[in-house]
């Protein structure tokens, strides 16, 4: 009986949808007027356009690709409203009393526009699932970002001393300094390649690590557990940023074995993956 009920009500919903698609394409029509000239159709809804790609998958991937974008520019709305709040509320006498928590944010803010600027985004991607990759990429950044603040509040209270705030922001610019590098480095060396001849780059940081990326990227987000002086946030960040390097780490490199061939084992039996000696 329970499954008799849902299998009707899904056939109620797909009905519905359907029927709502025809509305709409009905309200497209050209009406006349008692002139005898026609008027433009009334454009469907967006309640419209997704109830026709819910009965529907796949027919409307531009549709679908649009409403996702708008769910993230919404989403990054409202953060900064969040941070309109916060700003009333007196954040700003907060970071007057953090200084090394404004400049780390300042460095961290330039970090991510200029990585933006300077990155070169995979031409195979589709863009949809390029937008589902970074989003879920950066989860466990915000995670990081919320779990240090809060130990050091509720679990040790005041500020953290200054040398590890300090130490903190020293990190965060050499993991700057090392990411940015290394983008820089792989543009640079990589200038003129084609699919059919592909280049494997083996100089600058490339010469020592094969992913510095990675390694300086994980250097500035570990910093901000240690500007807050949070040591369980630290160690957190340490094994859960190794597992997901190590899966992202794993299924690169095949990739690069797969385009290199023994080019690339000779490279990786030459190199290290992360950390100089360690890993």
């Amino acid at each position: 009986m329970l499954r008799r009920g849902r299998r009707s009500a899904a056939l109620i919903l797909f009905g519905a949808s359907a029927k709502v698609s025809s509305m709409a394409s009905e309200m497209n029509q050209e009406a006349p007027q008692s002139n005898g000239k026609t008027t433009g159709g009334l454009k469907p809804t967006t309640a419209m356009l997704l109830a026709d790609a819910i009965a529907s998958p796949g027919a409307h991937p531009h549709f679908m690709r649009s409403l996702a974008l708008r769910f993230a520019e919404t989403t990054i709305f409202l953060v900064a409203v969040i941070g309109a709040i916060a700003l009333g509320l007196g954040i700003t006498a907060y970071f007057a009393e953090h200084h090394y928590v404004l400049a780390y944010l300042v460095a961290y803010a330039g970090f991510r526009f200029s990585d933006l600027i300077v990155r070169e985004d995979a031409d195979d991607s589709p863009p949809r699932e390029e937008l589902s990759r970074r989003i879920a990429a950066q989860l466990p950044i915000l995670l990081v970002f919320a779990a240090a603040p809060f130990e050091r509040t509720y679990v040790y209270g005041g500020s953290a001393p200054a040398l590890a705030s300090a130490l903190g922001l020293l990190l965060e610019l050499l993991g700057m300094w090392l990411a940015l590098g290394a983008r820089i480095q792989l543009g640079f060396f990589t200038a003129g390649r084609t699919p059919e001849r592909p280049v494997l780059v083996k100089r600058g940081f490339y010469r020592h690590l094969r992913h510095p990326i990675y390694a300086g990227t994980f250097l500035v987000t570990s910093a901000w557990t240690i500007i807050y002086g949070a040591p369980v946030a630290a160690v957190l960040t340490l094994i859960i940023g190794a597992i997901l390097a190590q899966g992202r780490i794993k299924s690169e490199e095949a990739m690069l074995c797969a385009r290199f061939g023994e080019e690339y084992d000779a490279y990786k039996r030459e190199t290290d993956a992360l950390i100089p000696s360690v890993w």
